[in-house]
Protein backbone atom coordinates (compact mmCIF):
# COMPACT_ATOMS: atom_id res chain seq x y z
CA UNK A 1 0.00 0.00 0.00
CA UNK A 2 3.01 2.59 0.69
CA UNK A 3 5.04 1.09 -1.98
CA UNK A 4 1.48 2.23 -4.37
CA UNK A 5 1.20 5.83 -2.91
CA UNK A 6 4.92 6.90 -3.63
CA UNK A 7 4.57 5.77 -7.33
CA UNK A 8 1.11 7.61 -7.56
CA UNK A 9 3.44 10.52 -6.03
CA UNK A 10 5.94 10.26 -8.08
CA UNK A 11 3.98 9.71 -11.24
CA UNK A 12 2.18 12.81 -9.77
CA UNK A 13 5.22 14.60 -9.70
CA UNK A 14 6.30 14.01 -13.44
CA UNK A 15 3.06 14.58 -14.75
CA UNK A 16 3.15 18.04 -12.78
CA UNK A 17 6.72 18.92 -13.65
CA UNK A 18 7.81 21.31 -16.33
CA UNK A 19 9.69 18.97 -18.81
CA UNK A 20 11.23 21.37 -20.78
CA UNK A 21 12.86 23.02 -17.92
CA UNK A 22 13.81 19.87 -16.33
CA UNK A 23 15.56 18.81 -19.27
CA UNK A 24 17.39 22.34 -19.71
CA UNK A 25 18.89 21.60 -16.13
CA UNK A 26 19.96 17.82 -16.69
CA UNK A 27 21.83 19.10 -19.92
CA UNK A 28 23.52 21.62 -18.08
CA UNK A 29 24.57 19.99 -15.40
CA UNK A 30 25.84 17.16 -17.76
CA UNK A 31 27.70 19.74 -19.99
CA UNK A 32 29.08 20.69 -16.80
CA UNK A 33 30.31 17.05 -16.33
CA UNK A 34 31.94 17.08 -19.63
CA UNK A 35 33.57 19.69 -19.90
CA UNK A 36 34.95 20.01 -16.11
CA UNK A 37 36.50 16.72 -17.44
CA UNK A 38 38.02 18.41 -20.45
CA UNK A 39 39.49 21.35 -18.75
CA UNK A 40 41.04 19.56 -15.15
CA UNK A 41 42.66 16.56 -16.46
CA UNK A 42 45.96 17.91 -17.17
CA UNK A 43 45.68 20.64 -14.70
CA UNK A 44 45.63 17.54 -11.79
CA UNK A 45 47.75 15.44 -14.15
CA UNK A 46 50.56 17.72 -15.10
CA UNK A 47 50.69 21.08 -12.61
CA UNK A 48 49.63 19.25 -9.71
CA UNK A 49 50.64 15.64 -9.76
CA UNK A 50 47.52 14.26 -8.99
CA UNK A 51 45.56 11.18 -10.74
CA UNK A 52 44.06 13.26 -13.98
CA UNK A 53 40.42 12.53 -12.80
CA UNK A 54 41.24 14.25 -9.17
CA UNK A 55 39.15 17.17 -9.96
CA UNK A 56 36.42 15.42 -12.50
CA UNK A 57 36.02 12.82 -9.91
CA UNK A 58 35.22 15.50 -7.25
CA UNK A 59 32.89 17.51 -9.63
CA UNK A 60 31.33 13.82 -10.50
CA UNK A 61 30.39 13.83 -6.68
CA UNK A 62 28.71 16.77 -6.45
CA UNK A 63 27.07 16.61 -9.86
CA UNK A 64 25.35 13.53 -8.17
CA UNK A 65 24.75 15.27 -5.18
CA UNK A 66 23.43 18.64 -6.77
CA UNK A 67 20.60 16.21 -9.30
CA UNK A 68 19.67 14.49 -5.50
CA UNK A 69 18.98 18.04 -3.98
CA UNK A 70 17.01 19.21 -6.95
CA UNK A 71 15.02 16.48 -7.02
CA UNK A 72 13.81 16.63 -3.37
CA UNK A 73 13.59 20.33 -3.21
CA UNK A 74 11.47 19.98 -6.91
CA UNK A 75 9.43 17.18 -4.66
CA UNK A 76 8.56 18.44 -2.04
CA UNK A 77 4.88 20.03 -1.43
CA UNK A 78 4.85 23.59 -2.61
CA UNK A 79 3.47 24.91 0.98
CA UNK A 80 6.10 23.32 2.61
CA UNK A 81 8.67 24.43 0.83
CA UNK A 82 7.15 28.70 1.57
CA UNK A 83 6.68 27.72 5.34
CA UNK A 84 10.62 26.69 6.09
CA UNK A 85 11.90 29.55 3.87
CA UNK A 86 12.52 32.09 7.02
CA UNK A 87 14.82 28.76 9.17
CA UNK A 88 16.67 27.87 6.16
CA UNK A 89 17.38 31.54 5.35
CA UNK A 90 18.16 32.65 8.66
CA UNK A 91 20.63 29.46 8.98
CA UNK A 92 22.55 30.19 6.16
CA UNK A 93 22.59 33.66 7.00
CA UNK A 94 24.12 32.72 10.00
CA UNK A 95 26.52 30.38 8.17
CA UNK A 96 27.84 34.03 6.29
CA UNK A 97 28.00 35.26 9.37
CA UNK A 98 30.67 32.94 10.66
CA UNK A 99 32.85 33.48 8.08
CA UNK A 100 34.96 36.26 9.11
CA UNK A 101 34.87 34.58 12.24
CA UNK A 102 35.95 31.06 11.91
CA UNK A 103 36.16 31.07 7.78
CA UNK A 104 39.37 30.19 5.94
CA UNK A 105 41.10 32.34 3.42
CA UNK A 106 42.13 31.19 0.45
CA UNK A 107 44.26 34.10 -1.96
CA UNK A 108 43.79 37.02 0.23
CA UNK A 109 39.80 36.64 -0.02
CA UNK A 110 38.17 34.66 3.15
CA UNK A 111 34.83 33.21 1.61
CA UNK A 112 34.83 29.97 2.22
CA UNK A 113 34.07 27.59 5.77
CA UNK A 114 35.81 24.17 6.03
CA UNK A 115 33.41 22.07 6.53
CA UNK A 116 35.77 18.54 6.61
CA UNK A 117 34.77 16.84 3.55
CA UNK A 118 35.00 20.45 1.55
CA UNK A 119 34.82 24.06 1.32
CA UNK A 120 31.49 25.51 1.19
CA UNK A 121 30.79 29.29 0.26
CA UNK A 122 27.77 30.14 2.16
CA UNK A 123 26.64 33.27 -0.35
CA UNK A 124 26.13 30.44 -3.09
CA UNK A 125 23.21 29.06 -0.75
CA UNK A 126 22.04 31.97 0.64
CA UNK A 127 21.40 34.09 -2.86
CA UNK A 128 18.20 31.88 -3.97
CA UNK A 129 16.56 31.77 -0.39
CA UNK A 130 17.83 35.21 -0.42
CA UNK A 131 15.20 35.94 -3.41
CA UNK A 132 12.60 33.53 -1.49
CA UNK A 133 12.67 35.42 1.42
CA UNK A 134 12.44 39.30 -0.16
CA UNK A 135 9.66 37.82 -2.31
CA UNK A 136 8.19 36.39 0.95
CA UNK A 137 8.26 40.04 2.46
CA UNK A 138 7.14 42.16 -0.40
CA UNK A 139 3.75 39.60 -0.89
CA UNK A 140 3.14 39.76 3.14
CA UNK A 141 -0.52 41.25 3.11
CA UNK A 142 -0.19 43.16 6.28
CA UNK A 143 3.25 45.08 4.23
CA UNK A 144 1.54 45.80 0.96
CA UNK A 145 -0.13 48.61 1.88
CA UNK A 146 3.00 50.59 3.53
CA UNK A 147 6.63 51.07 2.41
CA UNK A 148 8.15 49.30 5.38
CA UNK A 149 8.15 45.65 3.39
CA UNK A 150 10.93 47.74 1.26
CA UNK A 151 12.37 48.76 3.67
CA UNK A 152 12.74 45.58 5.74
CA UNK A 153 13.91 44.22 2.78
CA UNK A 154 16.66 46.49 2.27
CA UNK A 155 18.08 45.87 5.54
CA UNK A 156 18.52 42.10 5.06
CA UNK A 157 19.94 43.12 1.70
CA UNK A 158 22.15 45.50 3.39
CA UNK A 159 23.83 43.02 6.16
CA UNK A 160 24.04 40.51 3.17
CA UNK A 161 26.25 43.48 0.88
CA UNK A 162 28.13 44.25 3.84
CA UNK A 163 29.52 40.60 4.93
CA UNK A 164 30.20 40.06 1.38
CA UNK A 165 32.15 43.66 1.04
CA UNK A 166 34.27 42.70 4.15
CA UNK A 167 34.94 38.95 2.59
CA UNK A 168 35.54 40.95 0.18
CA UNK A 169 33.76 39.41 -3.08
CA UNK A 170 32.82 42.66 -4.98
CA UNK A 171 30.75 40.09 -7.62
CA UNK A 172 28.33 38.45 -5.56
CA UNK A 173 27.78 41.83 -4.07
CA UNK A 174 26.62 43.23 -7.67
CA UNK A 175 25.26 40.42 -8.33
CA UNK A 176 22.60 39.87 -5.42
CA UNK A 177 21.70 43.96 -5.46
CA UNK A 178 20.72 43.91 -8.94
CA UNK A 179 18.72 40.56 -8.30
CA UNK A 180 17.17 42.52 -5.17
CA UNK A 181 16.19 45.76 -7.68
CA UNK A 182 15.16 43.56 -9.96
CA UNK A 183 12.88 41.39 -7.52
CA UNK A 184 11.44 45.08 -5.75
CA UNK A 185 10.61 46.73 -9.22
CA UNK A 186 8.70 43.45 -10.37
CA UNK A 187 6.70 44.13 -7.28
CA UNK A 188 5.72 47.52 -8.13
CA UNK A 189 7.85 49.62 -6.64
CA UNK A 190 7.42 53.68 -6.73
CA UNK A 191 10.64 54.94 -9.34
CA UNK A 192 11.36 57.24 -7.67
CA UNK A 193 12.45 54.48 -4.50
CA UNK A 194 14.75 52.53 -7.20
CA UNK A 195 16.54 56.16 -8.15
CA UNK A 196 16.84 56.84 -4.88
CA UNK A 197 18.42 53.40 -3.83
CA UNK A 198 20.87 54.35 -6.71
CA UNK A 199 22.18 56.88 -5.36
CA UNK A 200 22.86 56.01 -2.11
CA UNK A 201 24.34 52.86 -3.50
CA UNK A 202 27.06 54.78 -5.67
CA UNK A 203 27.84 57.35 -3.03
CA UNK A 204 28.20 54.74 -0.24
CA UNK A 205 30.23 52.92 -2.67
CA UNK A 206 32.87 55.82 -2.97
CA UNK A 207 32.77 56.48 0.31
CA UNK A 208 34.00 53.02 1.17
CA UNK A 209 36.50 53.11 -1.55
CA UNK A 210 37.65 56.21 -0.09
CA UNK A 211 37.66 55.24 3.60
CA UNK A 212 39.16 51.97 3.24
CA UNK A 213 41.75 51.70 0.51
CA UNK A 214 43.67 49.02 1.86
CA UNK A 215 40.72 46.57 2.31
CA UNK A 216 39.12 47.87 -0.97
CA UNK A 217 41.52 49.34 -3.24
CA UNK A 218 41.37 46.13 -5.56
CA UNK A 219 38.25 47.20 -6.61
CA UNK A 220 39.95 50.11 -7.92
CA UNK A 221 42.18 48.22 -9.77
CA UNK A 222 40.31 46.23 -11.50
CA UNK A 223 38.43 49.31 -13.03
CA UNK A 224 41.22 51.09 -13.82
CA UNK A 225 42.61 47.43 -15.73
CA UNK A 226 39.18 47.76 -17.70
CA UNK A 227 39.01 50.93 -18.68
CA UNK A 228 42.74 51.32 -19.68
CA UNK A 229 44.14 48.14 -19.89
CA UNK A 230 47.92 49.86 -19.78
CA UNK A 231 47.55 51.15 -16.66
CA UNK A 232 46.98 47.59 -14.69
CA UNK A 233 47.21 44.17 -14.71
CA UNK A 234 44.53 42.52 -17.19
CA UNK A 235 46.58 39.75 -17.82
CA UNK A 236 43.41 36.96 -16.87
CA UNK A 237 40.64 39.28 -18.70
CA UNK A 238 43.23 39.82 -21.92
CA UNK A 239 44.26 35.72 -21.84
CA UNK A 240 40.52 35.17 -21.67
CA UNK A 241 39.18 37.24 -24.83
CA UNK A 242 42.34 35.79 -26.41
CA UNK A 243 41.42 31.90 -26.10
CA UNK A 244 37.86 33.56 -27.51
CA UNK A 245 39.34 34.69 -30.65
CA UNK A 246 41.44 31.63 -30.96
CA UNK A 247 38.64 29.06 -30.75
CA UNK A 248 36.79 30.80 -33.60
CA UNK A 249 33.08 28.77 -34.73
CA UNK A 250 34.44 25.44 -34.25
CA UNK A 251 37.22 25.50 -31.46
CA UNK A 252 41.01 24.28 -31.60
CA UNK A 253 39.46 20.75 -30.34
CA UNK A 254 38.93 19.00 -26.90
CA UNK A 255 41.86 19.14 -24.85
CA UNK A 256 43.99 21.71 -27.43
CA UNK A 257 43.23 24.96 -25.60
CA UNK A 258 45.75 26.60 -23.40
CA UNK A 259 43.82 29.06 -21.46
CA UNK A 260 43.02 26.26 -18.98
CA UNK A 261 47.02 26.00 -18.02
CA UNK A 262 47.92 29.74 -18.20
CA UNK A 263 45.65 31.46 -16.20
CA UNK A 264 44.80 30.15 -12.77
CA UNK A 265 41.02 28.88 -11.61
CA UNK A 266 39.55 29.11 -15.59
CA UNK A 267 38.09 26.00 -15.11
CA UNK A 268 35.74 28.27 -12.61
CA UNK A 269 35.69 32.03 -13.49
CA UNK A 270 36.67 31.08 -17.10
CA UNK A 271 34.82 28.35 -17.97
CA UNK A 272 33.02 29.63 -20.63
CA UNK A 273 36.33 31.08 -22.47
CA UNK A 274 37.41 27.51 -22.02
CA UNK A 275 34.54 26.15 -23.64
CA UNK A 276 34.81 28.47 -26.07
CA UNK A 277 38.55 28.01 -27.28
CA UNK A 278 38.06 24.30 -27.26
CA UNK A 279 34.61 23.45 -28.74
CA UNK A 280 33.60 27.16 -30.78
CA UNK A 281 31.71 30.02 -30.50
CA UNK A 282 28.57 27.72 -31.89
CA UNK A 283 28.76 25.72 -28.43
CA UNK A 284 29.29 28.75 -25.88
CA UNK A 285 26.08 30.32 -28.45
CA UNK A 286 24.01 26.82 -27.70
CA UNK A 287 25.05 26.93 -24.06
CA UNK A 288 23.84 30.73 -23.69
CA UNK A 289 20.40 30.09 -25.55
CA UNK A 290 19.69 27.40 -22.94
CA UNK A 291 19.89 29.78 -19.78
CA UNK A 292 17.54 32.17 -22.20
CA UNK A 293 15.20 29.48 -22.83
CA UNK A 294 14.88 28.63 -18.93
CA UNK A 295 14.38 31.55 -18.37
CA UNK A 296 11.60 32.15 -21.08
CA UNK A 297 9.96 29.33 -19.40
CA UNK A 298 10.02 30.68 -16.37
CA UNK A 299 8.56 34.05 -17.10
CA UNK A 300 5.83 32.28 -19.36
CA UNK A 301 4.65 30.56 -16.53
CA UNK A 302 4.57 34.49 -14.20
CA UNK A 303 2.09 35.38 -16.72
CA UNK A 304 -0.51 33.26 -15.85
CA UNK A 305 0.66 33.26 -12.27
CA UNK A 306 -2.18 34.96 -9.78
CA UNK A 307 0.12 34.22 -6.52
CA UNK A 308 2.30 37.37 -5.74
CA UNK A 309 4.44 34.94 -4.04
CA UNK A 310 4.97 32.97 -6.78
CA UNK A 311 5.35 35.33 -9.08
CA UNK A 312 7.80 37.33 -7.60
CA UNK A 313 9.66 34.54 -6.37
CA UNK A 314 10.13 33.13 -9.80
CA UNK A 315 11.17 36.59 -11.68
CA UNK A 316 13.45 36.69 -8.98
CA UNK A 317 14.76 33.37 -9.43
CA UNK A 318 15.24 33.95 -13.49
CA UNK A 319 16.91 37.13 -12.91
CA UNK A 320 19.52 35.81 -10.53
CA UNK A 321 19.93 33.21 -13.25
CA UNK A 322 20.38 35.38 -16.36
CA UNK A 323 22.46 37.87 -14.15
CA UNK A 324 24.63 35.38 -13.26
CA UNK A 325 25.32 34.24 -16.33
CA UNK A 326 25.80 37.68 -18.23
CA UNK A 327 28.02 38.83 -15.63
CA UNK A 328 30.12 35.33 -16.06
CA UNK A 329 30.17 35.77 -20.13
CA UNK A 330 30.72 39.51 -19.55
CA UNK A 331 33.85 39.15 -17.89
CA UNK A 332 35.29 36.80 -20.16
CA UNK A 333 34.60 39.08 -22.92
CA UNK A 334 36.26 41.76 -21.41
CA UNK A 335 32.83 43.74 -21.53
CA UNK A 336 32.64 43.76 -17.25
CA UNK A 337 35.57 44.11 -14.97
CA UNK A 338 36.74 40.63 -13.16
CA UNK A 339 34.72 39.58 -10.19
CA UNK A 340 35.52 35.75 -10.06
CA UNK A 341 31.86 34.88 -11.07
CA UNK A 342 31.53 31.36 -11.38
CA UNK A 343 28.83 30.04 -14.59
CA UNK A 344 25.68 28.28 -13.16
CA UNK A 345 25.58 24.56 -13.60
CA UNK A 346 28.91 24.07 -15.54
CA UNK A 347 31.76 26.26 -13.59
CA UNK A 348 34.10 23.64 -11.33
CA UNK A 349 32.93 23.87 -7.54
CA UNK A 350 31.15 22.03 -5.09
CA UNK A 351 29.44 25.37 -3.62
CA UNK A 352 28.26 26.98 -7.11
CA UNK A 353 26.29 23.54 -8.41
CA UNK A 354 24.66 23.15 -4.94
CA UNK A 355 23.81 26.77 -5.08
CA UNK A 356 22.82 26.24 -8.74
CA UNK A 357 21.00 22.63 -7.62
CA UNK A 358 18.53 24.86 -5.34
CA UNK A 359 18.49 27.49 -7.31
CA UNK A 360 16.80 24.71 -10.15
CA UNK A 361 15.27 22.43 -7.45
CA UNK A 362 13.01 25.47 -6.27
CA UNK A 363 12.30 26.87 -9.95
CA UNK A 364 11.11 23.78 -10.86
CA UNK A 365 8.70 23.16 -7.48
CA UNK A 366 7.06 26.70 -7.87
CA UNK A 367 6.72 26.21 -12.06
CA UNK A 368 4.12 22.62 -11.47
CA UNK A 369 1.38 22.51 -12.76
CA UNK A 370 -1.64 22.19 -9.81
CA UNK A 371 -4.08 19.98 -10.09
CA UNK A 372 -6.48 18.78 -7.80
CA UNK A 373 -4.72 14.94 -7.89
CA UNK A 374 -1.25 16.96 -7.02
CA UNK A 375 -1.28 15.90 -3.19
CA UNK A 376 -2.05 12.60 -2.20
CA UNK A 377 -3.53 12.29 1.57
Amino acid sequence: MEKNIYKEKLNIYWRNIDKQIFFSFIILFLLGLFFSFSSTSSLAGERLNKDYYFFFSKHLTFVFLSLFSMFIISFIERKFLIKIVIPIFTFLLIMLILVPIIGIEIKGSKRWLNLYFFQLQPIELVKPFFILMTAKILSYSELRTSNSSYFLSFIILLSIVTLLVNQPDLGQSILIIGTWISVVFISGINIFYIIAFFGLAISSFVTLLIILPEKLGYITNRITSFLDPTKGDSFQSQKALDAIKQGGLTGQGMGEGILKDSVPEAHTDYIIAVITEEFGSLVSVIITLIFLFISYRIIKKTVVELDKNLKISLCGLASLLIFQTFIHIGVNTSLLPTTGMTLPFLSYGGSSLLGSAILAGIILNYTKSRFKDEEIE
